[in-house]
């Protein structure tokens, strides 16, 4: 039943918002035992990597709509059934920002205000880097996570070690990224703590839809072309577990 995938991702989803932003807003600066850039970046790859194995075999454990739509573009991933993936994963990463905010808000200084773990560019960005450096940085770091999920899902890759390159995969671009955008690469990510900034973080939203929608894109068709896979492959019936749609 599609609702079953449906209610995985939503799942999943809360949970890489509610781990891994919640690693930067909880986490992150504590005094004295904060776990750093290291520790966010770590703890988004490991938000993947417990999903893929939890729910990879019900919806194929994507949590993010340019994973979805990218893989759709690279032929892994029928086309009726992104609106429903990405409506879920946007309602899971709302919810997981939602609980984040419940728990966060019971510190004494709290304040929303200061971000939320939102991404942003210019003046919001952690580094201060330009709109054109946000853009460049989302596009490509999203493209390179689907060539490496195309790959490291493929038929004849290794069995069973996709959700570990996939997970490390996330944990390196956010070690790149955090200083450029917060890292998105993850329009659903991007949305739910994003609702609660409000003002500006709402404005600059644009950009993490935008930017990883096109990536996702150029990762699945790019590594569509390089593989050269047979038709079987292509459509799905020897996709590995993982990404993969089930019955």
């Amino acid at each position: 039943m599609d609702m079953r995938k449906w209610a995985a991702e939503f799942i999943g989803t809360f949970w890489l918002t509610l781990g891994g932003c919640g690693s930067a807003v909880i986490a992150a600066g504590f005094p004295q035992v904060g776990i750093g850039l290291l520790g966010v970046s770590l703890a988004f790859g490991l938000t993947v990597v417990t999903m893929a194995y939890a729910i990879g075999h019900i919806s194929g454990c994507h949590l993010n709509p340019a994973v979805t739509v990218g893989l759709a573009a690279g032929g892994r991933f029928p086309a009726g059934q992104v609106v429903p993936y990405v409506l879920a994963q946007v309602a899971g990463a709302v919810v997981g920002a939602g609980v984040l905010y419940l728990i966060a808000s019971g510190a004494p200084g709290f304040d929303v205000a200061k971000g939320f773990a939102s991404n942003g560019y210019a003046e919001h960005s952690p580094g201060h880097y330009s709109l054109v450096s946000a853009f460049i940085s989302e596009v490509v770091m999203t493209m390179m996570f689907l060539f490496i999920i195309m790959g490291a899902t493929h038929g004849k890759a290794p069995v069973g070690f996709a959700p570990l390159a996939i997970g490390l995969a996330l944990a390196l671009i956010h070690l790149v990224s955090i200083p450029v955008t917060n890292t998105s690469v993850n329009p659903a990510r991007s949305t739910g703590p994003a609702l609660f900034v409000g003002g500006w973080a709402l404005q600059q939203l644009w950009l993490f839809w935008v930017a990883p929608l096109i990536g996702g894109v150029l990762g699945g068709v790019i590594y569509r072309l390089l593989s050269e896979e047979p038709r079987a492959e292509v459509t799905g019936t020897s996709t590995p577990e993982m990404l993969r749609p089930q019955a």
